[in-house]
């Protein structure tokens, strides 16, 4: 028998959210003095600082082609969760959680980009988790959109490129099976007990950059998978929309 995929009246979500209702969003821009874009993005309690960096050059591999290169580190401070962490530089090397999600970012925001018309620069966003509850890297490719589109206008105020680097906003947002439920924007309560965990990655116009979704407990169904798509879809127009109004963007 196919399960269903709506939104149940006997469950009630940890945080009282209807199904389909993302956490309070914020992006704050210019949160750090030195940076050419940073962004504070806060995704309910997860607070993640978002610092973009310009450095004139390309790695080796790029060299002669013309062409800039977008690139992103994530770290989660020692006491962003419940109990203090240990500095990965202090252990000497990068976990694999922090590896799959800084590439991840990196694939992401290489989407907002024509690096043709970057030049030779080379773009790194920071994204160092303040505070963890959930949805830490969905939050870092929000808000690091917001932080590389300050860096490019950096860029051409300084007219150190010509033209417009920047294509398109992307935003990214969690979905999940929460208790037979498909719900959106997973606080950790919900995340750790999740039937089933994804996370969306879309441009501006609706298309996919990339879906990352595990069943944790217990396969999910196509109507389960397509319900969660259509929460992701209806969230990242909202979220698209605090990146515009943040920037200033006229829609």
């Amino acid at each position: 028998m196919e399960k269903k995929s709506g939104t149940r009246p006997d469950v009630a979500r940890p945080s009282g959210r209807e199904a389909d209702q993302p956490r309070e969003i914020r992006l704050t821009r210019d949160y750090t003095r030195h940076a050419e874009g940073s962004v504070l993005v806060e995704f309910g309690d997860t607070k993640v600082l978002c610092n973009a960096s310009v450095e004139a050059g390309v790695p080796r591999w790029l060299r002669g082609k013309n062409q800039g290169w977008v690139t992103a580190e994530y770290g989660m401070l020692p006491r962003a969760t419940h109990s203090r962490s240990g500095r990965e530089a202090t252990r000497g090397k990068q976990g694999g959680r922090t590896l799959e999600i800084q590439r991840l970012i990196g694939r992401s925001l290489r989407a907002a980009v024509n690096l043709k018309k970057l030049g030779e620069f080379t773009i790194t966003v920071d994204c160092d988790v303040i505070q963890a509850d959930g949805g830490t890297r969905t939050a870092s490719i929000t808000g690091g959109c917001v932080a590389l589109v300050d860096a490019i206008r950096y860029l051409q105020r300084e007219k150190k490129i010509k033209g417009d680097p920047f294509k398109q906003l992307v935003s990214s947002v969690s979905v999940g099976i929460y208790k037979g439920m498909p719900v959106v924007d997973l606080d950790y309560p919900e995340d750790s007990s999740a039937d089933t965990d994804m996370n969306v990655v879309m441009t501006e116009s609706g298309e996919l950059i990339e879906v990352q979704g595990t069943a944790e407990a217990g396969a999910f169904t196509r109507a389960e998978l397509n319900a969660m798509l259509d929460l992701a879809e209806k969230a990242g127009a909202q979220l698209r929309a605090h990146q515009r109004e943040a920037l200033g963007i006229r829609q």
